[in-house]
């Protein structure tokens, strides 16, 4: 076992010292790895803290009718009785607003009170607000709904308030895919990055390696300094991402506070959790590794 701890501590600190031997190449590598790391951490941090906003907001879908304003009173209060008995295993509540109803509360607004005193009579027409019931497939049937209901007589327009609800949560889904991918991509990058430096060190001390094969070292011995050297690539560069990125979020969070201010709230971006940030700093690491002991392979035969 001392033996096993004594062959790994001479592989640690000659992966060290390779690393300090050459600074300028080790640095720029370090420096290539960590800021690729760096995106994808300021992507999760992203949606870390946009997917619990996006959650919080009530995505229970209602459906707006807008009558014809030709259309006979009580019409629109027919209409809802209708579409109450027809669609009762979708439809939540139906509520008919009348347009005198709806001027009426547009006229106690400020900004829509001088301009409302001008027209000659009522502009607006009867509406239906339906309120759909929860489900799995609420976006699908809204869009269904809507199109049925914009044939029936008597109506004039449909809209579909919360749709846009559904966008965002497509699009978090989206960006949470395309994390993947560029996680993905990252990961290309390590194995790339760290499998040139470790050849190209290899192919620099061929003739070192050749000689300490010839006094007995084994394949193991040899190609251990070179594990270690992916591997410490991998955690530097993992530790210097998250400086990155955590410096990256500071403008980001400035000007998000501003935003967030002039709609009464507090945001702020946060990095992933440090049980995330460590086991993403192993993956890498292990990432290293595999990649320098496929490189030591390939360009140091035995």
């Amino acid at each position: 076992m001392k033996r096993w701890l004594n062959h790994h501590r001479y592989a640690f600190s000659v992966a060290l010292r390779r690393l300090r031997s050459q600074p300028f190449s080790s640095l720029c590598n370090i420096l290539v790895i960590s800021l690729s790391l760096a995106v994808p951490i300021v992507v999760a941090a992203v949606l870390n803290t946009a997917r619990p906003v996006v959650q919080q907001i009530p995505v229970s879908a209602e459906v707006t009718l807008y009558m014809e304003r030709s259309a006979p009173p009580g019409a629109a209060r027919k209409l809802g009785d209708t579409l109450r008995e027809r669609h009762s295993g979708h439809v939540e509540a139906v509520e008919v607003i009348g347009r005198d109803q709806a001027l009426a509360g547009l006229r106690q607004r400020p900004a829509w009170a001088d301009a409302l005193a001008v027209l000659p009579d009522n502009p607006l027409p009867d509406a239906i607000v339906v309120t759909l019931r929860q489900h799995p497939e609420i976006a699908a049937t809204s869009e269904r709904l809507r199109a049925e209901w914009k044939a029936l007589e008597g109506v004039e327009s449909v809209q579909v308030d919360s749709a846009w609800v559904q966008r965002l949560q497509a699009m978090l889904d989206f960006l949470a895919m395309g994390l993947w991918l560029l996680a993905l991509g990252v990961a290309v990058v390590v194995l790339a990055t760290v499998f040139n430096t470790v050849r190209l060190q290899a192919l620099t001390q061929r003739e070192e390696i050749a000689v300490a094969r010839l006094v007995g070292a084994t394949e193991s011995f040899v190609r251990r300094p070179f594990l270690y050297l992916g591997a410490l690539t991998g955690l530097f560069s993992s530790a210097l991402a998250v400086v990155a990125a955590w410096a990256a979020l500071q403008p980001l969070n400035s000007a998000i506070n501003r935003l967030a201010a002039s709609y009464g709230t507090q945001l702020a971006l946060q990095l992933p959790d440090t049980t995330s940030l460590l086991l993403a700093g192993v993956v890498v690491a292990i990432l290293g590794a595999l990649s320098a002991r496929w490189s030591v392979t390939r360009h140091t035969p035995f």
